[in-house]
């Protein structure tokens, strides 16, 4: 069931400029029928849903505070621009989401000047904004204008490298640039590695700073309540941490954290940084994935992706399948193989959900890893696992092993290493588009040395047999066969709607070199 929302003063935004005319506390109120309406939307069409309500007061602040589209807020991945694409001019179209013809779920430079940047694979906000800022600088000149760059990133898109490398460039060059973290402990699944624990650090354990010891930090960038020392600003700053971070240590001014649900402290902070800030400068928010809807804040993935939903109960419409995905296949199939083989791992970047890895980590966690989005040091490091005398398995979805080709070219078939990929989401996917569409695969595979592509061939393909030099593919022969040289297994999303066959235990080949 559908229920429409009472929204009396989104009615009367028609562009963020519209934001400029409102109160702090009719923007507070602004951003609740924002969030309504972001849930009913998303109810009728599908889609993103946890990752948009937890930037629903920063992105009323942002547009609210800045210039848009003169200002250019880039979005990181931008799964959570529901809410950002309501206050631009198109929540008329909202229900075209994610449809033949309409709106993308993601930015798109060809649908809204508001969309300066087009994204849907992680970590590359921080260098599209540093690119920004440098063209203005430069004298760039586009119709829309250059001033502010803006990037907002979550913590899971800040375990790729690529983000550090774009930080590193920008602590160098000095330019004046915003970067918003928004911090919510999540990505599409829970956040893993040493970065995660450092920011959990930063909030929950930083020590209550005086006044005196702000001022040694990046105080300038503070709002006028916090440097006048009244009590509320006070209680604020007792979990506040400013300098001494790795991020200070890059270049940047460090600001948080802070709550990034509370427009009492976004809007201030938000006026003083545009009013001043003269660099490089990271604005440490905290928020909640899901945040005011009580199905996506209990769900294990905090609402990330949904069907169309029941907004009442939260329950989703999902229609039932007839046959198990192949990606169910693949990872019943791991899980089975690795109770025979002790030599058997797992890897994959930040899907284990969507590769089906969850079972193999339920079972055998020692043998199962999740880098993070790093599918650059995943791909190398399943190489050394396989040189190390594993049999390592990289489940990546199509789309995003692209971002770690380097290095299943040169470290992985160069050096003829039997890293098995499988690869999911191969194929078109439907309602993500473009970007997430694993259109180049058999291509980028099929031209490598010491490579053998697979794709599956009926619910009751085996993942693990691999082409003998025969024209019939053999059943089993995984072991035996694969550890010669590296292999790929072309997994569509999509379940099998053909009954297997006895000749189809194994992929069908589609290339064989080496």
């Amino acid at each position: 069931m559908s229920v429409m929302p009472h929204t009396p003063l989104l009615d009367q935004i028609t562009s963020p400029s519209d934001l400029k005319r409102l109160s702090d506390a009719q923007l507070g109120q602004l951003a609740a029928e924002l969030r309504s309406e972001t849930i009913s939307a998303v109810s009728q069409t599908g889609g993103h849903l946890g990752a948009g309500l937890g930037v629903v007061e920063l992105t009323v602040a942002l547009h609210a505070v800045f210039d848009t589209p003169r200002d250019k807020i880039i979005w990181d991945v931008s799964h959570q621009t529901y809410p950002h694409k309501i206050l631009t001019g198109r929540r008329e179209r909202m229900l075209t989401l994610r449809q033949k013809g309409g709106l993308s779920g993601f930015t798109k430079r060809s649908e809204s000047a508001y969309d300066p940047f087009g994204a849907a694979h992680s970590s590359t906000s921080i260098s599209a904004a540093l690119g920004f800022a440098t063209a203005r600088d430069l004298g760039g000149q586009i119709d829309a204008g250059l001033g502010d760059a803006i990037a907002v990133i979550g913590d899971g898109a800040m375990t790729g490298g690529m983000a550090y490398e774009a930080m590193n460039h920008a602590g160098h060059l000095k330019k004046r640039l915003i970067v918003i973290l928004n911090d919510n402990d999540m990505s599409i699944a829970e956040p893993v590695g040493a970065l995660s624990n450092y920011l959990s650090q930063l909030y929950s354990g930083a020590p209550f700073q005086d006044l005196k010891e702000v001022a040694k930090g990046a105080v300038s960038f503070l709002p006028e309540p916090f440097r006048e020392g009244a009590k509320r600003a006070k209680d604020m700053l007792k979990g506040m941490a400013v300098g001494g971070t790795l991020f200070e240590a890059l270049g940047f001014s460090y600001v948080g954290p802070i709550d990034g649900h509370d427009l009492n402290q976004l809007l201030p902070l938000l006026r003083t940084v545009k009013d001043r800030a003269n660099g490089p400068i990271l604005i440490h928010a905290v928020t909640q994935k899901g945040k005011g809807y009580a199905p996506a804040e209990q769900a294990r993935d905090r609402g990330h992706a949904t069907a169309k939903f029941d907004v009442v109960t939260g329950k989703q419409h999902k229609s039932p399948s007839n046959a198990p995905s192949y990606t169910s296949v693949f990872a019943r199939a791991l899980v089975a193989a690795a109770a025979d083989d002790p030599r058997i791992c797992a890897v994959t970047a930040a899907m284990p959900d969507g590769t089906g890895l969850n079972l193999m980590a339920e079972r055998y966690p020692s043998r199962c890893f999740d880098v993070g989005i790093a599918e650059q040091h995943g791909v190398t490091f399943a190489a050394a696992l396989a040189a190390g005398g594993m049999r390592p398995f990289c489940a990546i979805y199509s789309t995003f092993l692209q971002r770690g080709y380097d290095q299943v070219v040169h470290d992985v078939a160069l050096q003829n290493l039997p890293v098995r990929f499988a690869i999911d989401r191969a194929g078109l996917v439907g309602a993500d588009g473009a970007t997430h569409a694993g259109s180049f695969d058999i291509a980028y595979m099929a031209n490598l040395p010491n490579m053998v592509v697979m794709a599956a061939a009926g619910r009751g393909f085996h993942p693990f047999s691999c082409p003998s030099d025969g024209p019939q593919p053999q059943p089993r022969a995984h072991s035996r066969r694969c550890d010669r040289r590296a292999s790929a297994t072309h997994i569509p999303r999509s379940p099998s709607l053909r009954p297997a066959m006895p000749h189809q235990n194994a992929p069908h080949l589609l290339y064989k070199s080496g």
